[in-house]
């Protein structure tokens, strides 16, 4: 079963290939940190994103922002004064920062235990690899 992680496409079918699920979360936060932003502006700017391009669809960023204005991370009025229909802007309130510094240091701690995790997996592999080559598998 785990040796068939690849499909003949090139895909992988294991979680360890997989997205990093709720992302898109903090880089909403974060792009709300620049400017107060309507959604089809935040859905392009995040496919503007390298490595973003297909992440969102319009109605999970939409139940999003929702979500963080129910919550009070985020805040929204109607923008009426530009052609074409009436759109919400939205604008990052002083909890959404506070949550967005908490998750940057979160990320932080994830990433520290990311790099001792591949450091000593870099080191199991190269002690693993003179073994390999020993005609007889063993040392």
């Amino acid at each position: 079963m785990f040796s068939q992680r690849r499909t003949s496409d090139g895909g992988c079918r294991c979680r360890c290939c997989a997205q990093v699920r709720g992302f898109i979360q903090p880089w909403l936060l974060l792009l709300l940190t620049r400017q107060p932003a309507h959604g089809y502006q935040l859905m392009d700017n995040l496919r503007s994103v390298p490595g973003n391009e297909e992440w969102c669809d319009p109605g999970m960023l939409y139940r999003t922002l929702r979500h963080f204005e129910q919550d009070g991370l985020v805040s929204s009025t109607w923008d009426t004064g530009s052609d074409g229909p009436a759109r919400r802007i939205y604008q990052l309130t002083g909890a959404g920062r506070a949550y967005l510094d908490d998750w940057a240091a979160d990320l932080c701690r994830t990433r520290g235990q990311l790099d001792r995790f591949l450091t000593e997996y870099q080191a199991a592999v190269a002690e693993s690899l003179p073994s390999q080559h020993h005609p007889t598998g063993g040392k």
